[in-house]
């Protein structure tokens, strides 16, 4: 069956909005709807925007996935890789999706460190977009964007293979952060940060190895 991704991610943004709807009612007046790293809540949001923010974000992420490959100038590229690509539109929404569930859940009265039940479900996240990187053509929204990575289909290809290992690598990160408490989200925030400046630069100095060969 084609577009699968597509299909299932479809299922979960109509879900997110039944949701809201039925356990409407049941939900206080002020949501709690962001936590710090601690997983304790530092944020309260009104009733509506508090159950049906998601719902929407999901939504508008999702027509913004869908119509991308139709408007990208290299849309022949993106469908080289395309079941990829839906496969990580999926495990974004999903795991938006399971943000939303954890919400409902604290907001329900059911406490638990948000921070803890989170790092999971980054992990995974993470190593599809890793996985979706290794796969990757070039093009004009997805993936690894920088002046010499669109401007050249070898920079784009090894900078991309070294990003799906270092994804592959936060995915891991993010599941021994599990065990540093309040401190996990600087455990992982300063090797994504090391990491994302290191592509840019290494995409930077393979463009110019080229430029001076030629």
């Amino acid at each position: 069956m084609k577009n699968k991704g597509i299909i299932f991610s479809v299922v979960l943004v109509i879900l997110s909005f039944l949701i809201g709807f039925y356990f409407y009612p049941q939900m206080p007046d002020q949501v709690a709807s962001h936590w710090n790293g601690a997983g304790e809540v530092d944020g309260y949001m009104s009733k509506f925007w508090g159950v049906f923010l998601m719902p929407m974000i999901l939504l508008g992420m999702l027509l913004i996935y869908y119509f991308v490959p139709k408007i990208d100038p290299l849309k022949k590229n993106i469908k080289q890789f395309m079941k990829y690509y839906e496969m990580t539109i999926l495990a974004i929404v999903g795991f938006l999706f399971y943000i939303y569930l954890l919400t409902f859940f604290w907001n329900m009265g059911y406490i638990f460190n948000m921070t803890f039940m989170l790092m999971p479900a980054m992990a995974v996240l993470f190593y599809i977009i890793g996985i979706l990187l290794k796969h990757a053509k070039r093009n004009w929204f997805i993936g690894i964007r920088t002046p010499w990575t669109l401007s050249d289909d070898t920079v784009w290809k090894k900078t991309h293979e070294k990003g799906s290992i270092m994804f592959k690598f936060f995915a891991v990160m993010f599941l021994i952060s599990m065990f540093f408490g309040e401190y996990s989200f600087w455990f992982i925030l300063v090797p994504i940060l090391a990491g994302t400046l290191w592509l840019f630069y290494y995409s930077y100095v393979e463009y110019n190895k080229i430029k001076k060969k030629k």
